[in-house]
């Protein structure tokens, strides 16, 4: 791919109808949501979905979540049960995506082939004035290289993309900050949680009348084999990296601490008392809010990344906190899975 200006444009009412016009046309535009960074392009165009996987390099069995404005549009892509409507009158617009089976308007591109595809109705209100000004549903993963960590702001965005795509669409820092909950509802009758998200099983299940099971991950050698691909995105083992190794811990110990390398960064998750005497510390929040957590996760490790350090260590959340806290968890697992964690080190909390 030749090498571009990449802009980050502010939401003028120009720039937005530039950029929905830059839509219709096939092209990419990274936009803010509440969650994180989507690259978006025409969810209906195989060649404009086709423009992401270069973009990011992304396996073609790893499918892309559409974002529609409510639940009328994802009809015209999916089969909608009542299970599913009770949801979206629940949740939408917010960070719940749903596995639904598909219908043909939606290019096999998008779905990696399968016969559903993920939609959801996103909340960040500059990401719905750009649905309604471009008037299409849009694929939209994370504006990152495929398997780096996922962008919270426009820097982050133009930091792993720029060269690579024309414009950003800067809506400030986003406010959840960890990818959406994906919930297979392929069977009604049989829902399950794929993805942990700032939605909790618990609210799902309350909302549908049944129990909600747990879904599993995906082997990273389907990527690298080619493999039939997952049901959604941000599903594989190894995931969400920082390009430094990674070690999650369960809580800080003496051992851990001795035996890490002389040049570790230690990430907390609550500011630790020992915040400024201590080079490469940093923390998640400062007084143990699960949603400050997330919507610092991805910055911290990035920082932590430059710091030219040869590991880091990280502090699971604790599970206590809920639904925020299991998503947390769950992007770290997947983040540490990208090396094998020293034997010094104690496994992250299960779910």
């Amino acid at each position: 791919m030749n090498k571009i200006t990449t802009s980050i444009l502010r939401p003028t009412r120009t720039n937005l109808r530039r950029l929905a016009a830059v839509l219709r046309r096939g092209e990419l535009v990274a936009i803010p949501t509440e969650t994180v960074y989507g690259l978006a392009a025409n969810a209906l165009d195989a060649q404009a979905c086709q423009k992401i996987f270069r973009a990011k390099r992304r396996p073609a069995n790893d499918p892309l979540i559409v974002h529609v404005l409510n639940i009328d549009q994802a009809a015209t892509l999916a089969e909608i049960s009542p299970a599913a409507i009770k949801l979206a009158k629940r949740f939408w617009p917010g960070p719940l995506t749903l596995v639904l089976p598909r219908k043909s308007s939606v290019p096999d591109v998008v779905t990696s082939g399968r016969d559903s595809v993920a939609i959801r109705s996103p909340l960040h209100p500059l990401a719905r004035r750009i649905l309604g000004l471009t008037g299409r549903p849009l694929a939209a993963p994370s504006a990152n290289p495929f398997g780096y960590i996922s962008p919270t702001t426009p820097a982050h965005v133009r930091a792993g993309l720029g060269g690579r795509i024309r414009y950003i669409l800067d809506g400030g820092p986003c406010a959840v900050g960890v990818e959406s909950t994906i919930l297979d509802l392929r069977d009604s009758t049989k829902p399950r949680i794929l993805r942990p998200g700032a939605i909790s099983r618990q609210e799902i299940s309350r909302v549908l009348r049944c129990p909600v099971a747990l879904g599993q991950r995906v082997s990273p050698m389907v990527a690298k084999h080619g493999e039939a691909g997952a049901l959604a995105p941000g599903l594989l083992e190894q995931h969400y990296s920082p390009k430094t190794p990674l070690v999650l811990v369960r809580r800080w110990t003496a051992g851990v601490i001795r035996r890490a390398p002389r040049n570790c960064a230690f990430i907390h998750f609550k500011k630790p008392a020992s915040a400024g005497r201590v080079r490469n510390v940093f923390w998640l929040t400062r007084k143990g809010d699960a949603r400050e957590a997330a919507r610092n996760l991805y910055a911290v490790l990035r920082k932590a990344d430059k710091g030219r350090c040869s590991q880091i260590c990280i502090e699971s959340a604790p599970s206590a906190l809920g639904a925020l806290a299991a998503a947390i968890n769950d992007r770290l697992t997947r983040a540490a899975t990208k090396r094998q964690a020293p034997a010094h080190s104690s496994p992250g909390p299960e779910g």
